[in-house]
Formats: C-alpha cells, sequence, structure tokens
C-alpha cells in the first residue's frame, strides 16, 4: 500500500447496499463484502447468519486519501443506512445487520467520533447514533458470489426492493464524487 491508501471497515446492514455505493466512488480502490467483529474462528455467510458468530456482515474499503477523505468516506456511510436502529436495517434484523465503524488508525477513530457526536448534536435523527466504533479485527472476506452482488444481480428481488433505491438516492446526492 501507497502512504496514501488507507483501509476502514464499515458495517451498515446488507453489505450488498454498502459495497454497491462505495464501487461507484473517485478515490475508493476496492471495495470487499465481508465479516468482521465476531468471537468464531472463522466466519461464512451461514455463520454470520446464525447470528451465533458476532460477526457483522462489513465492507473493507481500501481508498486514495488523495480523492477522499476518511471524513467524506464517514459522511457518505451516515447516509446510507438508519444509524439509529439497533441490530437491524429495515426488515434486516439481527446483529449482524448492526452499525459499525472498525477503525485501521487513530486518526480515523477520532474522525469517527467527532462525526457520530456531530450526527447526534443535528437530531438528524430521533434517537441517539448506536454505530459501534471499534478496532478493527480478523477480515473474513465473503463468498465470491457476495462481491458485487447488485451488479451481477440486478434482478434479483432484494436488490430491486432496497438496494436499488438506496443506490438511486445515493448517485443522485454524491453526482460530483462518482467514477
Amino acid at each position: 500500500m501507497s502512504s496514501h491508501e488507507e483501509k476502514i471497515t464499515l458495517a451498515g446492514g446488507c453489505f450488498w447496499c454498502i459495497e454497491g455505493a462505495y464501487r461507484q466512488l473517485q478515490g475508493v480502490l476496492s471495495a470487499v463484502s465481508g465479516y468482521m467483529g465476531g468471537n468464531a474462528a472463522i466466519a461464512t455467510y451461514e455463520d454470520v447468519c446464525s447470528g451465533e458468530s458476532g460477526h457483522a456482515e462489513v465492507v473493507q474499503l481500501t481508498f486514495d486519501s488523495r480523492f477522499i477523505s476518511c471524513r467524506e468516506i464517514l459522511e457518505i456511510f451516515f447516509t446510507l443506512h438508519d444509524a439509529s436502529q439497533l441490530n437491524r436495517q429495515g426488515n434486516d434484523i439481527g446483529t449482524q445487520y448492526r452499525s459499525g465503524i472498525f477503525y485501521h488508525s487513530k486518526a480515523q477513530q477520532n474522525v469517527a467520533v467527532s462525526i457520530i457526536a456531530e450526527i447526534d448534536d443535528s437530531g438528524m435523527y430521533e434517537s441517539a447514533v448506536v454505530t459501534e466504533v471499534t478496532e478493527h479485527s480478523t477480515f473474513f472476506s465473503g463468498e465470491e458470489y457476495h462481491q458485487d452482488y447488485f451488479n451481477n444481480n440486478p434482478e434479483n428481488q432484494y436488490c430491486q426492493a432496497v438496494v436499488s433505491p438506496k443506490l438511486a438516492k445515493f448517485r443522485k446526492t454524491f453526482v460530483d464524487k462518482l467514477k
């Protein structure tokens, strides 16, 4: 990695939505769906869906800070999901769908804590942000069929009902940051 490349790992509900958005941004070099934050020695989709592994569905981003900052990455993150919902996003329920920022540096931790305080102070949500801010741990890459899921499966019912509307709103809001 060059001195301008950073990693950050984000949990914001279903990883298909988060990954689909970040893959479109200038400065994002990769967005990999996977699992983090649990106690099990290994994580597979089945393990994580059971709710027993403690892992969350995450997207690990590698980005070039010359083109997009950690603050911008996180500001976008908070528009992609409801960070006031504990252990769920819409109809996706369970700890695997929790909101979390797994930071890879102290600077990222500081930015995350600052943005959460700003959001709470702004009254953006009726209740406080429940996003966990935790140091990164072992990342388990998701199964190949989960990678770039939305682009590979646009006709999937979940993609049509949930992912597509989120990405349309995202593209409209962040048109100046798209590749």
